[in-house]
């Protein structure tokens, strides 16, 4: 059995960042470390920059910029983390330096990347994890086309929400060199569309299926600030958004985005047999296991999105799951 654990947006700037210096890293997951921990490889999207360099993005509007101290990788290893999408649109919010800075304390840290690079290529490339076998990590994003990387510039992986050939070819491409480096299973992560969108598009769907289709295991979508749904295409799991996890945002009243999710996804024989999700709450600087109401409101929200791909979730103790069927 193999087990890959997702989480949501991980922001460890702003109030997150001044809070961090009062705490052990570990105090940030809370109660969710252990299960964390038990995961074989944990994949988190880094939704900030770690560097020193106060100077800001500045070559086009944004009204937005996340950074944290390099000392706050100490957060994502209390975590175990083993690897960190970089695909989106906070990464370079302190400039190609601020990246350059965030690649070289997480490769200090053992930690690796996929989806920001100092050109183009590095952008694309996979993360390699090694498990009891082989995971590749990709990483796009459709925000910020400003951020993308080019032959000679630094910046993120962009990549349309498109199914024109020529991008369908890029995702390709990408699987088959993943596959190339003896991937067994590969992610395909996506930092897409708008905030606070409880249902994708039919586009997204389509897309997010062709992803799949193209021969990725696992679609790993966030950016909505808010879960979506899980749907099961081709007996492959699709998260079309995986929402927050540690960060220091305001609360929605309606949609609650201080309500969230770890993801689980297990493999046996490299074949997807169950996924799990552990129904969380957000506060400053910390993430815990959900209990009373807010679990209740999770689940029930949980079920009722995914239910609506055909998914469907029961309720195990402190947990939902989706198990196939023999």
């Amino acid at each position: 059995m193999l087990t890959l654990a997702f989480t949501g947006d991980v922001m460890l700037g702003r109030l997150v960042n001044d809070r961090l210096k009062d705490m052990q890293p570990e105090e940030a997951w809370g109660d969710v470390l252990p299960h964390l921990v038990q995961a074989d490889l944990r994949i988190a999207n880094l939704e900030c920059a770690l560097t020193s360099h106060l100077g800001q993005w500045t070559r086009s509007e944004k009204m937005f910029h996340f950074r944290a101290d390099p000392a706050a990788v100490r957060v994502l290893q209390a975590a175990r983390i083993d690897a960190c999408a970089l695909a989106n649109n906070h990464i370079l919010d302190y400039e190609e330096r601020g990246l350059r800075d965030t690649l070289r304390v997480l490769r200090t840290a053992g930690i690796r990347y996929a989806g920001a690079g100092t050109n183009a290529a590095e952008a694309a490339a996979p993360a390699i994890l090694e498990a009891p076998c082989r995971v590749a990590l990709l990483s796009c994003t459709d925000n910020q086309p400003d951020f993308a990387a080019t032959a000679q510039h630094p910046g993120t992986n962009y990549l349309e929400v498109s199914l024109r050939e020529e991008a369908l070819a890029r995702i390709a491409n990408a699987i088959a060199e993943a596959r190339a480096q003896g991937a067994n299973l590969v992610v395909f992560s996506n930092h897409w569309g708008a905030n606070f969108v409880e249902r994708p598009s039919s586009m997204f769907r389509g897309f997010a299926r062709r992803v799949i289709e193209l021969g990725a295991d696992i679609y790993y979508g966030h950016s909505a600030h808010i879960c979506q749904g899980i749907e099961i295409h081709h007996g492959k799991a699709i998260l079309y958004d995986t929402g927050n996890f540690i960060d220091d945002y305001a609360v929605h009243p309606l949609l609650r985005n201080d309500r969230s999710c770890l993801f689980k996804v297990m493999f046996d024989q490299k074949k997807l047999c169950r996924i799990e999700m552990l129904p969380v709450s957000l506060s400053v600087a910390h993430v815990a296991l959900a209990r009373g109401a807010e679990f209740e409101a999770i689940c029930t929200r949980m079920e009722m999105l995914s239910a609506e791909f055909g998914t469907k979730l029961m309720r195990r103790d402190d947990r939902l799951a989706w198990e196939s069927t023999p």
